[in-house]
């Protein structure tokens, strides 16, 4: 509960500046003050060059079927879906990313307490991949749309179609 009321918090505070006119540097403060970065972080150049990965999405199901990156599983939020881990090595490389970060640092707190000993956020999430020029997928391939968890959130995506 503290995490949601915390969550909302940061959500109204950082959310209250114009759509337009964001940089990467107000994006990088955004993320400063929003995460806690007690959990390693992986930045999107570094995600790009690993082999043998496995990235989770922790967002909710509507927002991974609007797009979500390549190969990437579904492990939800606030109700984690417990079999995208079955096949999973405790030591196995996993990345975790949502909308900005705050929802895939939460779950990887969860997975390091769960045993997962190699296992990252990705700094910036969904909205840095795609600002980067990194693609995304629905099932229907590659798509230029971006679930932005909502209006507010949608100023921090610079590139894509923003659905929320």
């Amino acid at each position: 509960m503290r995490y949601l009321f915390l969550f909302s918090v940061l959500l109204f505070a950082t959310c209250q500046a114009p759509a337009q006119n964001t940089s990467v540097a107000d994006y990088d403060k955004m993320l400063e003050d929003l995460l806690d970065f007690s959990v390693p972080t992986i930045r999107c150049d570094e995600l790009k060059a690993m082999e043998d990965v496995y990235i989770l999405d922790a967002r909710e199901k509507e927002e991974f079927a609007t797009s979500h990156l390549k190969d990437a599983r579904h492990i939800g939020y606030n109700k984690l879906q417990k079999e995208a881990l079955v096949d999973i090595p405790l030591d196995a490389p996993i990345v975790v990313y949502c909308t900005v970060g705050y929802r895939s640092e939460q779950i990887t707190k969860k997975l390091m307490k769960k045993g997962y000993t190699n296992v990252s956020n990705l700094y910036g999430s969904i909205f840095s991949w795609v600002n980067e020029g990194n693609p995304v997928y629905n099932e229907s391939g590659e798509t230029t749309k971006v679930h932005t968890y909502n209006k507010n959130w949608s100023k921090w995506l610079q590139k894509g179609e923003k659905i929320y």
